[in-house]
């Protein structure tokens, strides 16, 4: 049984979830691409009894699919569906501590990009590569 916490990016939002998770998953499909504007999305599937705090809005990103974002800071909070009655789709980023996350799958991988496998082989920073530009231009 998982006990777990996290909140969006200005701590409008937070959640609280105790029990089984049902999934662990990185999901690389165009739709999630789109609504998080990032190669992939890392999700964590709990079941209905996750508690959340604050305002949370909605788009129904296709017919009976909602995605949960903090209407404040914009962080993307959660994927759910008729497809899934009995679960909510919780996105791992939210944790607490999100290096705390160990997906088991990944799901549509038809739609990997690509220059994922190059990532181990390109130079790494700790910190921006280059000082940010002082003036306009």
């Amino acid at each position: 049984m998982a006990s777990l916490a996290g909140r969006c990016m200005c701590g409008a939002v937070t959640w609280i979830y105790s029990g089984e998770l049902t999934r662990n998953l990185v999901c690389h499909c165009a739709d999630c691409q789109r609504a998080t504007s990032a190669p992939f999305t890392a999700f964590l599937g709990m079941r209905p009894q996750l508690n959340w705090a604050g305002v949370i809005r909605h788009y129904e990103s296709s017919p009976n699919t909602f995605r949960g974002f903090c209407p404040s800071c914009g962080t993307r909070l959660y994927f759910r569906s008729d497809r899934w009655p009995g679960e909510i789709h919780v996105h791992a980023a939210t944790m607490t501590d999100p290096a705390d996350y160990r997906p088991d799958a990944q799901v549509f991988t038809r739609s990997r990009a690509n220059w994922l496998d190059r990532l181990q082989s390109i130079s790494a920073h700790e910190d921006f590569q280059q000082a940010p530009s002082t003036g306009l231009r």
